[in-house]
């Protein structure tokens, strides 16, 4: 081959890299602009997430893990069991009424779904607490008026201790301790569990088809994302409990 087309196809690969290498140092630059602003990650991060659209079933052994039974008292002294929400699909948590940390938040968030959903009977809440001694139903009463519970099926449940952080622990997977050092007094998870109407525990998967397993409830929508870097996950929620009642 002539030497005059070597060098033309040298100074051809020598522009081409040059052209890669200020393109890849300008991408650089600006996911590491974003990264300090914070933006890749509450707007990255949630995209991923919203470009998934299959909401599955969270599978332990092998079998669809399913709200184990239950039964107790909500703040209108009525007997509230598992299958009150059969046909239903609602949201789980665990919280207490004196918590001073995560705990009004959650049930800020809570709130919202609840406004979302105020049209649709098949929509509903089921808030366990983890401090029963002192969250008697009157309290969890006055509790829910003070924050605008209007929903019929949100129940906020009391009952024997044990049962409740069992419950928690072994069918929901979910933090619920007893712990003075904490604040409050207690150590509990601030993530959310949503279940479809047969009762079992559904979650969205990730880009890699792995469930989601629970949303994080102590961040909300407007604050878009937390001091760690942790984006809010209730815009998603909404999305999946819409998915879930229209099965």
């Amino acid at each position: 081959m002539p030497t005059g087309s070597n060098n033309k196809k040298k100074y051809t690969y020598v522009w081409v890299s040059a052209i890669i290498l200020v393109f890849g140092i300008f991408a650089v630059y600006e996911i590491t602009k974003r990264v300090k602003s914070g933006t890749v990650v509450e707007n990255d991060r949630m995209s991923m997430a919203a470009g998934q659209n299959k909401v599955g079933f969270v599978v332990n052994q092998g079998k669809k893990r399913k709200v184990p039974e239950f039964q107790f008292l909500n703040q209108d002294s009525t007997l509230v069991t598992n299958e009150d929400y059969l046909g239903k699909v609602y949201v789980v948590e665990f919280f207490f009424t004196t918590c001073p940390t995560i705990c009004p938040i959650m049930t800020q968030n809570l709130v919202e779904l609840q406004n979302t959903f105020k049209d649709n009977e098949e929509f509903g809440v089921a808030s366990f607490t983890i401090n029963p001694r002192y969250d008697t139903p009157s309290v969890l009463k006055r509790y829910a008026e003070k924050y605008g519970v209007t929903d019929k099926d949100w129940h906020f449940l009391t009952g024997n201790q044990e049962k409740i952080y069992e419950l928690a622990q072994e069918g929901f997977y979910i933090l619920a301790n007893e712990d003075e050092e904490a604040p409050g007094g207690f150590e509990h998870s601030g993530m959310f569990a949503l279940i479809d109407k047969n009762g079992y525990i559904r979650s969205r998967e990730d880009q890699y088809g792995n469930p989601l397993i629970y949303y994080r409830g102590t961040i909300t929508e407007k604050q878009g994302v937390n001091a760690d870097g942790e984006a809010q996950q209730i815009t998603i929620l909404k999305e999946d409990i819409k998915k879930l009642l229209a099965e």
